[in-house]
């Protein structure tokens, strides 16, 4: 889709550009070949998240100390290649690593922590889950029940998580817990660090899902769980505030996959479309099809505009929080009208399982639930009219 534009030179410095290209070749030579079989057995296998650690890419969006700094616009060109393989599941469990988990703790985190966790989820030794989520708790964070009682030097958690991405072979959970019991709505909440195989902790069987399927996703239990107290990242009862912020960070990634998917589904299709032969001439030649393929190239050419934009922006210490919202808002529901159309043009081929369409088409749908529902990011930036 030469179309799309290649915003590169307008927004990323040369760095940034060379960390795309190895992240491109990564995907090309040593992700692709494999994906199917990482869907068929669920997971993301350890030595994958070892490579990527070597290769400086889990590392990039975390402080320069730790050999990142590349803001949000590293968070950007990581999201669209990761995007751009047509493993959804692959995606998400390389995005939740780099973007979604541990940047709390990074920012918030004690000298303590950091040097005890950071180094070992930025190398993939360790693969790192955010539990928020629970059974009556979505979009709706400050609903959230789990809670986490002071005891002596330890905190003592009760409750559950649900849809947790890496859930069953992650090795550090950071659980957003009520701390203060008498506290209302978003107030009370604390952020921990939990470490697998702690007493009271489980783990159920691997919820089956429509997609995403090479990564694992669970439901986590919690009977008197005993956590460190210095495992509480920043300050008590700040928990909300530190996981709403990282949700700017979350938005942009979501964004980036949404583009990623987009671009390569609209290049399988143009190439499906002037191959595939119908009524005596290609697919190409039907001027509906032509129509409605431009189209959705214009708007994906706008949406992503509006994602550097946005990237850009946070990077330079301007306000970002609506237009991440406007980016989550409006990227996924723009993914799943173009996938519709690139299926729908694919014919029966579209719908057979393990195509790449048919598997971008299944694995887009939760992006426009996961990080916050459509409904409740437009509601965002309707507070901000």
């Amino acid at each position: 889709m030469s179309l799309i534009p290649d915003l590169d030179d307008a927004y990323l410095p040369e760095e940034h550009r060379m960390m795309r290209s190895l992240i491109r070749r990564f995907v090309e030579e040593e992700v692709k070949p494999h994906g199917e079989r990482w869907e068929a057995d669920g997971r993301v296998p350890r030595e994958v998240y070892l490579r990527l650690g070597e290769l400086g890419v889990l590392g990039m969006g975390y402080p320069t100390e730790y050999g990142g700094g590349m803001g949000l616009l590293g968070t950007v060109l990581l999201g669209e290649e990761l995007g751009r393989s047509t493993f959804g599941g692959f995606a998400g469990a390389i995005a939740l690593q780099t973007d979604m988990g541990a940047m709390h703790l990074a920012k918030y985190g004690s000298d303590a922590l950091r040097q005890k966790y950071l180094p070992g989820i930025i190398s993939g030794r360790q693969v790192v889950c955010i539990c928020a989520t629970e059974p009556d708790a979505g979009s709706d964070v400050a609903g959230l029940k789990t809670s986490a009682r002071r005891d002596g030097d330890h905190y003592v958690v009760n409750g559950s998580k649900m849809f947790i991405t890496s859930g069953i072979h992650g090795d550090l959970y950071l659980v957003l817990a009520r701390t203060d019991p008498g506290a209302k709505g978003s107030r009370g909440l604390s952020l921990l660090v939990l470490e697998k195989g702690v007493p009271g902790f489980s783990v159920s069987e691997p919820l089956k899902k429509t997609g995403w399927l090479s990564s694992d996703t669970a439901q986590l239990f919690f009977d008197n769980v005993r956590v460190p107290a210095e495992n509480l990242i920043g300050e008590e009862n700040k928990g909300f505030y530190y996981t709403m912020e990282g949700f700017e960070r979350e938005r942009v990634m979501v964004g980036a996959l949404s583009i990623g998917q987009s671009e390569a589904a609209l290049e399988l299709t143009m190439e499906w479309l002037k191959n595939r032969k119908a009524f005596s001439q290609t697919l190409w030649d039907l001027h509906g099809i032509k129509l409605e393929m431009a189209r959705l190239a214009c708007e994906l050419s706008a949406a992503k505009t509006l994602l550097y934009h946005a990237a850009r922006n946070a990077d330079q210490g301007q306000p970002a929080t609506a237009l991440a919202c406007m980016v989550k808002a409006h990227l996924p529901p723009l993914l799943n009208r173009i996938l519709y159309q690139c299926v729908q043009y694919h014919g029966g081929m579209g719908f057979m399982n393990g195509t790449p369409v048919e598997r971008i088409a299944r694995d887009a749908r939760v992006l426009a639930i996961g990080g916050g529902a459509t409904e409740v990011m437009l509601l965002e930036v309707a507070k901000r009219m």
